[in-house]
């Protein structure tokens, strides 16, 4: 992005460094910026965010506005929720996204007259003859493009991501030369209205649930016990409480399937190739910037953040969904994560094709 001495654009701002190096980026390319926060509905962790948020903006001499979306966030509490009961393993930050920072974020930028919004996401965007291109970011192992899947062209047409082209050592280094208090605060990967509890904590307090059994898939025996079934997801080893004296082979368990209705945990033991899968299947497919221009092409695929790129064979279906069938079978493909698809250009740069649900997973 060139610099615009003119233009004012909206930070969101949570307190942590790449925010705050996000800010300073743009303050120093000579725009009015102006920082966002949203309150946190956890008091505790609210408190030192808001502060740490405040001491950047002064530092940085820009003003700091607080909001509060609290029925945005119900949307996303309520998701994240309904996807457990359901059995299937939510991504709240991808729906997060969409609906909360590129929603009433951008809707508040427009408001209060700014011409652009930016996050601290390690992500590039390209606004070409008016249609607007998610990439990568330079840094591979920080690359936030996943998480950005579900944006809509609107949504991307005034998006910065100021960090796209640097890497985190880079980003804390800026911080640390400017003197800014976030320089050295720990990246945080918790989901943000879980706060400071532990995850198990909070789910039994939103939806206390009852102890199950844990299945063996293969014998039908039971193996152990379970402390609500939400709490654990398809390919978990760790955790689960059943030693190895319960199998003839002694290896490690992990999971393979939930019952819902059953209240019931299946596992397997040893040999872990029923968890890989050839194929899945993804409705409401969000395609940036838009429908692929032919019904099959060859691309790379991701189910998961972490995930190293996989080659893949696309179709795309009459009713919206694609089915993706990966090269090589890959382990634990889980129903409600998102699978994301990339292509890579002649330049090297990975553009970001959009991304569905997972709802079938095909063995």
């Amino acid at each position: 992005m060139e610099k615009e001495s003119k233009k004012t654009v909206v930070v969101g701002m949570s307190g942590g460094v790449d925010s705050s190096v996000a800010a300073l980026l743009l303050k120093k390319q000579g725009y009015r910026v102006i920082g966002l926060h949203m309150k946190n509905a956890n008091e505790e962790q609210e408190t030192e965010d808001l502060a740490m948020v405040q001491a950047i903006c002064d530092k940085l001499e820009i003003e700091c506005h607080i909001v509060s979306y609290a029925d945005e966030m119900q949307y996303v509490k309520d998701y994240f929720l309904n996807e457990y009961l359901a059995g299937r393993t939510p991504n709240p930050c991808v729906v997060c996204n969409r609906e909360v920072k590129f929603k009433p974020f951008v809707d508040y930028a427009n408001k209060i007259g700014a011409d652009f919004f930016a996050t601290g996401h390690y992500a590039n965007v390209e606004h070409i003859d008016g249609k607007h291109y998610l990439e990568k970011a330079v840094d591979e192992q920080k690359d936030q493009s996943y998480f950005l899947n579900q944006l809509s062209q609107d949504q991307l047409a005034k998006a910065i991501f100021p960090l796209g082209k640097l890497t985190k050592l880079e980003v804390r280094k800026i911080a640390e030369e400017n003197g800014l208090v976030s320089a050295h605060k720990k990246d945080s990967y918790d989901v943000c209205f879980v706060g400071n509890s532990k995850f198990r904590d909070y789910m039994q307090k939103i939806n206390p649930e009852k102890p199950g059994n844990i299945v063996d898939e293969k014998t039908g025996k039971v193996v152990g016990k379970h402390n609500g079934i939400s709490k654990y997801t398809i390919g978990q080893r760790k955790g689960l409480g059943v030693g190895g004296g319960h199998g003839s082979s002694g290896e490690c368990w992990f999971v393979v399937k939930k019952d819902i209705k059953a209240n019931t945990i299946f596992v397997t033991q040893g040999n872990d190739d029923v968890l890989f899968a050839r194929a899945l299947k993804a409705n409401r497919f969000n395609w940036i910037p838009a429908k692929a221009g032919t019904n099959e092409f060859e691309c790379f695929a991701k189910t998961r953040y972490r995930q190293e790129n996989q080659e893949a064979k696309v179709k795309v279906l009459d009713d919206d969904s694609v089915f993706v069938e990966f090269k090589e079978k890959q382990r634990a493909v889980t129903l409600g994560q998102f699978v994301v698809l990339y292509k890579k250009q002649e330049n090297g740069q990975e553009l970001c094709l959009g991304g569905g649900q997972i709802d079938e997973v095909i063995k």
